[in-house]
């Protein structure tokens, strides 16, 4: 079977969406059909520049920014084509050609412009402006963009979820996200990991927290730091480490010294893979403030292998990952969130049974294997 992966956003550029389509490819391209004795080819196609990569390592073909008719030509000798995401001109090409068409769905594209679900006008999580037909609000929500980017985004809103409505399958990491986009031919996969044996979370006091991301607005770290301020006041022995960059940090950093948390909150720059071990070593919890922009949430889950006791908004993404191992609170409410890492702090008891229950979840529902069968399982029953 000769599959084409693309993937909008790739290596060596760092995301989740990168991990998975990497993992992905990997696993597809070392795969054998035990019926036909058949390898699976995989090409993957990207506009994502070089910068430096070796390509030749990787044990399927790569293919940079394509020319229109070159992708034309990697589309046609396709059997199957994987999109990470539904980008149009990949999945309108597709669909002309009447190629066989799965979108895996890693965004909020094919019902948001912005595809992160975020109404920038209130700094919260939208309720779905574009699926109850209210689109002055979607242009609302990206005028600061610019009027041309405005309207360009709300505009491919709508032959992108037109065209996910004709391929032959749509995936989602997560039966959250299948709820949201409504979608014919929606199957679940999630996400994989791997379950390689890692370090264990420190229980010991003060409990460590952590946040792992980029430091914008969709994340709604300012709760997470009101939160901590109330801890403080509460005289909680704890310490947050806030891990990543973005242009909030600045902000960021000031809010943290005006609630005068220099004692327990910390922040760092983005952590390379040996240096972030060591310090997540040291953390028992890992928080989610936002359930903007989250279909699955890797870091979450990769955390939880570690024994890393999720803390996720209730109703989201991350809350179906985390499940009965993790603690929810109400998303935006300080309070509420407060109330959870001080439980965390207080229940040890809590604490351990919670990691363990990670643990477990990870290693049932997760591993990088059963998310790879499941995608064969698919590619080959659409192939009868």
């Amino acid at each position: 079977m000769k599959i084409l992966l693309y993937s909008h956003d790739w290596a060596p550029t760092i995301g989740g969406v990168q991990t998975i389509t990497m993992s992905l490819a990997k696993e597809l391209a070392n795969s054998v059909d035990s019926s036909s004795a058949e390898r699976t080819e995989v090409t993957l196609v990207t506009p994502t520049a070089q910068a430096g990569m070796n390509d030749s390592e990787l044990p399927f073909r790569v293919v940079r920014s394509p020319g229109f008719f070159e992708l034309l030509k990697l589309i046609r000798g396709a059997d199957l084509i994987h999109l990470a995401g539904p980008i149009l001109k990949p999945l309108a090409l597709a669909v002309m050609l009447r190629k066989r068409v799965v979108v895996e769905h890693h965004g909020f594209q094919a019902i948001c412009p912005n595809g992160q679900l975020f109404f920038t006008v209130t700094q919260s999580r939208c309720p779905g402006y574009f699926m109850m037909g209210q689109h002055t609000k979607c242009l609302a929500c990206n005028r600061p963009l610019g009027v041309f980017a405005t309207f360009s985004k709300w505009l491919a809103t709508f032959p992108r979820r037109i065209l996910c409505k004709f391929v032959d399958a749509n995936i989602t990491p997560t039966n959250w996200l299948a709820d949201q986009l409504k979608l014919p031919r929606t199957q679940t996969i999630y996400h994989g990991i791997p379950l390689s044996a890692g370090s264990t979370a420190a229980l010991k006091p003060p409990i460590r927290f952590a946040f792992l991301g980029r430091l914008v607005a969709s994340k709604r770290i300012p709760v997470l730091l009101a939160a901590a301020k109330e801890l403080h006041t509460m005289d909680q022995s704890f310490q947050l480490l806030i891990i990543g960059d973005g242009p909030e940090r600045e902000a960021l950093e000031n809010l943290a010294q005006q609630y005068e948390l220099s004692g327990c909150v910390s922040f760092t720059h983005y952590l390379d893979d040996n240096q972030l071990n060591d310090t997540l070593a040291l953390v028992a919890s890992v928080v989610i403030p936002s359930g903007s922009g989250e279909v699955f949430n890797l870091a979450a889950a990769e955390n939880m292998r570690h024994g890393r006791i999720a803390i996720v908004p209730s109703g989201s993404a991350v809350a179906e990952v985390a499940g009965d191992a993790g603690v929810s609170f109400s998303e935006g409410d300080a309070s509420s969130l407060a109330k959870a890492m001080k439980s965390i702090i207080e229940n040890s008891e809590l604490r351990e049974s919670l990691s363990q229950a990670a643990r477990d979840r990870c290693q049932r529902l997760f591993p990088d294997e059963i998310m790879v069968r499941a995608h064969l399982d698919l590619y080959r029953s659409l192939a009868v």
